[in-house]
């Protein structure tokens, strides 16, 4: 049978995402609370800040851009406090927001303009040349390129989004009505095994239930007012807010609890530490890399990180381990939570009093939420439910459970039982107090410091290399990097072979070729590896487990003394 949250039931209201955070009447902070601060400069924005500066940019995409409901607007760009602004102004009107990841390539972000059908573009100055490059590839011209960051493009060609507004005042523009349960917020994209990115339908709604469900799951242990000085809660953010996770527990969370949120464009330890010690940071989300350094670092204990209640970490698992070398470090708890693209995030998360006791765990199921666990039959046969307590493929339902992807009905139908549950290719169990562990995947992605890494695209570009027969790509864990990290092992080709190059510098040619053509996350850090065929099936089928054990005995092989 399906267990169901042992939380209470919640009321989800059926408003759109601009109603839910901007036109409520349970708002307890005030409108000058500040929300979002820059953690270099200092430029911040209010509450009602955020409010008039996106309605005056949805005004203006509009009057400019004669912006309609449905219509895609593209990020690309580092974390900046204007990202919300763009973001609610295109909800504002009606539209949808697509992010992608700043270190994406022309190619890959190409490849994401044109499946999502973006009509324009936000950037920054740095990466304006690859946002530019790739909107040219699909058709979008310059002036539907904008700017966001305190920088501006110097020959004045590309606009500011604070040029973005109603100018001519004659034309009134109301806010586009929306169907909460069918109109799209944001499509994201999540890498498929196949190496094609996926778009991910998030609606209003199920957004709105999430941030429901995670203001649930931290049981007020945070508070917009209260602590020493009164001001509250403050949140660090370096997650990236292209990505689910941040989007969703930093930008809409803060905002709905009127916490401060104080945005790192980028995650740099040294100054992370800084930061939590000036800003007397409360809480903040983290990922099982930055875990790692906060155990073992040298440059930690430079600061004083004593004003931090509690970490929260997600985007990959985390060792009860690495909880406990941490805390007995600095006295900080770690609490875990899990969540995907395709569940808005969060479906799990540890109760703030009982990190340390289910260490390990990513926690109970948050409110309205239902799982089940699967069997994951390899003989073709349909997969049964197994009881609570045995490992099994998890399966999802709930009202943040994603739409759909984007022009795939068949990956839709492949991943979405006519009845609402959602497979989500994580392999785990639950403990007899209801706590969740997930211990490995179905799927073959990789996931590197929480961002995901298809084998499949990685090989398709790799086999164009001409020192290259044939190749594989899988993940292994690498201590050295606190996660997992893509290897490449390759058939090396005759050319290869007869040119001189030694094993070793052939090894680094490739990987070194690989890094230009693809985004920072996607390198080969754990190296190229020459083997003489790739173990595949009798239908061609790559069988990366036998590398994975390959890899796993080389690793525990003892080192010849030298």
């Amino acid at each position: 049978m399906p267990v169901s949250s042992r939380y209470p039931t919640i009321d989800i209201p059926n408003v759109d995402l601009w109603s839910f955070l901007f036109e409520r009447k349970d708002k307890l902070f005030p409108d000058d609370k500040t929300i979002y601060t820059d953690a270099d400069t200092q430029r911040s924005y209010t509450y009602k800040d955020v409010k008039q500066a996106a309605v005056s940019f949805g005004e203006g995409l509009k009057s400019i851009y004669d912006w309609r409901k449905g219509d895609v607007l593209a990020l690309y760009t580092p974390n900046s406090i204007d990202t919300p602004v763009v973001m609610y102004g295109t909800l504002w009107a009606g539209g949808v927001v697509s992010p992608s990841n700043p270190a994406y390539t022309v190619e890959e972000l190409a490849f994401q303009l044109r499946d999502s059908g973006a009509k324009a573009i936000v950037t920054q100055l740095p990466v304006l040349p690859v946002a530019r490059a790739a909107a040219k590839q699909v058709g979008i011209s310059d002036d539907h390129i904008i700017l966001i960051g305190d920088q501006r493009d110097p020959e004045a060609k590309v606009k500011h989004f604070t040029s973005v507004r109603n100018i001519s005042g004659a034309s009134r523009y109301r806010r586009s009505k929306i169907n909460p349960e069918k109109d799209l917020s944001f499509l994201v994209y999540s890498s498929g095994t196949t190496g094609v990115p996926k778009g991910v339908m998030l609606s209003h709604r199920n957004i709105v239930a999430n941030s429901l469900q995670l203001a649930a799951g931290e049981s007020g242990n945070l508070k917009w007012n209260g602590g020493a000085d009164g001001t509250g809660d403050r949140l660090l953010a370096f997650l990236p807010f292209f990505h689910i996770y941040g989007l969703t527990c930093l930008v809409h969370q803060t905002l709905y609890q009127g916490y401060e949120l104080v945005v790192m464009a980028k995650f740099d330890l040294e100054k992370w530490c800084q930061h939590v010690q000036h800003y007397r940071i409360t809480f903040s989300y983290v990922v099982p890399p930055v875990v790692l350094l906060l155990g073992k670092h040298p440059i930690v204990e430079k600061y004083n990180l004593s004003s931090l209640r509690m970490l929260n970490s997600g985007a990959a698992p985390l060792t009860q381990e690495l909880v406990e070398a941490v805390y007995n470090r600095l006295h900080i708890g770690i609490k875990q939570g899990y969540g995907l693209s395709e569940t808005s995030p969060t479906t799990h998360t540890q109760p703030w009093s009982e990190w340390r006791e289910s260490a390990g765990s990513v926690g109970i199921l948050l409110p309205n939420m239902e799982a089940k666990y699967m069997t994951m039959p390899e003989d073709g046969s349909e997969p049964r439910e197994v009881p609570a307590g045995e490992v099994g493929e998890l399966s999802l339902r709930g009202p943040n459970v994603f739409l759909g992807y984007h022009n795939n009905p068949a990956a839709t139908a492949d991943s979405i039982s006519p009845d609402g549950w959602f497979r989500t290719g994580d392999v785990g169990y639950q403990d007899n107090k209801g706590n969740f562990y997930i211990t490995d995947r179905v799927k073959e992605l990789i996931k590197y410091k929480g961002f995901q890494v298809a084998p499949a695209e990685l090989e398709g570009i790799l086999v164009d290399n001409s020192a290259i027969d044939d190749v594989a790509v899988i993940g292994i864990e690498s201590a050295a990097h606190g996660t997992e990290v893509p290897v490449a092992f390759v058939v090396r080709s005759a050319k290869s072979k007869s040119s001189g190059t030694s094993a070793q510098q052939e090894a680094d040619n490739i990987a070194k070729w690989l890094e230009g053509r693809v985004a920072h996350h996607k390198r080969l850090r754990g190296g190229v590896r020459f083997v003489d065929e790739i173990p595949k099936s009798a239908a061609g089928k790559i069988l990366r487990r036998l590398l994975k054990k390959q890899a796993l005995e080389e690793a525990a092989a003892p080192k010849a003394k030298l």
